[in-house]
């Protein structure tokens, strides 16, 4: 059976580009940098350490008024290489920072790729986001494209703080790419349909309704798991590859932070109120303690 699971594995989930699309190396004065970024592009890079021992790299690209931090984990056939003008182009409209990685064997971060090494991968980044720059989770949106969708909820199933999950073009689990099963095999890979159930903020799901490599169909599960669901965005004739160039994926992002920052507000005026009695609550406790003189 363990030939079954290498055959998923190697079927479905990993393709990092090769030859890799960029490096990282120092400048001259020590600060790693991603070649084909300038410093002008307010983005950092780290080397980070995960628990199997691989150094992988991260990017951070800062908004001087976000809201909200996106970590996002990126699908199985690119590289942050390939990423900056997407990221530049969320960070504006959405007014958020964006913290990616390179899974473990893709681009410069080292060691081989695996589902495991994706989950230890997205734990690093994580503990840099709460470690280096402070990010609470309730301010932090996970974010997964494709195979992106497997280290995503294994994260978001463990962080019961979180402030939302987004699902790209998600899979249910690795095997139901290749099969229509019906039941959860061992040897499967990234079993989403299992984890979706253990997310406990709200979700947004968005899917092509031509996805010619992930059914429409898997989308559609997940947002039907999901606890906290937000209104799922189909893209109508959208592919796999291509759900960024169809305006309403930028309009619908924009309106799902938009929500996500009202209810953000909400809940701590709601726990202000709570542990702070206002001023007209007072004042109206003390005219009923006169009153009983």
């Amino acid at each position: 059976m363990g030939n079954v699971t290498s055959g998923v594995a190697a079927k479905f989930a990993f393709f990092p580009p090769d030859p890799p699309t960029y490096d990282v190396h120092k400048d001259d004065g020590g600060k790693l940098v991603l070649s084909g970024v300038t410093a002008d592009k307010n983005m950092e890079v780290h080397l980070l350490d995960t628990k199997a021992g691989n150094k992988i790299v991260a990017t951070f690209w800062k908004h001087p008024f976000a809201r909200f931090t996106l970590l996002y984990s990126h699908g199985n056939a690119a590289d942050l290489g390939q990423m900056h003008e997407l990221f530049i182009e969320l960070r504006a409209h959405l007014r958020v920072n964006i913290m990616s990685y390179d899974y473990s064997g893709y681009g410069a971060s080292a060691g081989k790729p695996s589902e495991f090494n994706t989950y230890y991968d997205i734990e690093a980044v994580y503990d840099c986001l709460k470690n280096y720059y402070e990010i609470r989770q309730e301010d932090l949106i996970l974010y997964g494209q494709s195979v992106g969708s497997g280290p995503t909820l294994h994260l978001g199933s463990r962080l019961q703080k979180l402030r939302a999950v987004v699902l790209h073009s998600a899979i249910l689990s690795g095997i139901r790419v290749l099969y229509p099963v019906k039941l959860t095999f061992w040897f499967d890979i990234f079993k989403n349909i299992d984890k979706i159930r253990h997310v406990n903020c709200t979700v947004l799901v968005i899917h092509g309704t031509d996805d010619e490599i992930v059914d429409w169909s898997h989308g559609k599960r997940l947002w039907e798991l999901s606890k906290e669901k937000y209104d799922p965005l189909w893209v109508k004739g959208g592919g796999h590859c291509n759900l960024e160039t169809y305006p309403e994926y930028i309009k619908h992002l924009r309106k799902f932070i938009n929500a996500m920052e009202k209810l953000s507000l909400a809940k701590q005026t709601k726990k202000q109120l709570t542990s702070n009695p206002s001023i007209t609550e007072v004042k109206h406790n003390k005219c009923l303690r006169f009153g009983k003189k």
